[in-house]
């Protein structure tokens, strides 16, 4: 791990709208600034009918940071490979021990169904990744996060690229200059995760 690529570095970037990404190829972490940033706003959010039916049912139980790390881990684990190495592990637990990096896990019974993790800071929540071994279980801590930022006060939710995944639960492109303004805005907050 560099002296680039630490706790501090991940939020001093994260501050200027750039973001790390592990290249499995090259064996490398990148740090990007993408000329548009997917966000999804917290008003927006689609909560499907089934979504909605599964949610009501309780099917899974939601807990916050009980198991940062197996999320991450899981998150990694893709057939189609990972941008979440070893070294991002390492530094996004960091992040949690610090305060600044959470995890919203979707249980049924004592097993871990599903989860999202990601960075807060101030009003934003630069959302890194979410994993689920059962259907819907993502979906539901993903539900359980926006109903969370909502309840706080938060004003942005970065999710870095648009997936036909995210655009269904509402998420849109911005250009830069407007993700960067509604960034620095966040940031100037005072929201409690």
């Amino acid at each position: 791990m560099g002296q680039f690529f630490n706790p501090e570095q991940v939020i001093t970037a994260a501050k200027q709208g750039v973001f790390p990404m592990y290249d499995s190829a090259d064996e490398c972490i990148y740090w990007l600034l993408p000329k548009v940033r997917a966000v999804l706003p917290l008003n927006a959010f689609h909560c499907s009918r089934s979504l909605a039916k599964v949610l009501r049912r309780g099917i899974f139980e939601i807990r916050v940071d009980t198991c940062f790390t197996e999320v991450m881990r899981a998150c990694a684990d893709r057939e189609e490979g990972t941008w979440i190495s070893e070294d991002f592990i390492t530094v996004y637990t960091q992040l949690h021990e610090k305060g600044l990096a959470h995890s919203l896990e979707a249980w049924h019974g004592d097993k871990l169904a599903g989860g999202v993790y990601g960075v807060a800071m101030g009003g934003a929540f630069l959302a890194e990744s979410m994993f689920h071994y059962e259907t819907n279980a993502s979906k539901a801590a993903l539900a359980a996060l926006v109903d969370r930022l909502r309840m706080h006060g938060f004003a942005l939710m970065d999710v870095q690229f648009l997936t036909p995944h995210l655009a269904s639960l509402g998420a849109v492109e911005i250009s830069h200059r407007q993700y960067f303004r509604l960034l620095q805005n966040a940031l100037a907050m005072h929201c409690e995760f």
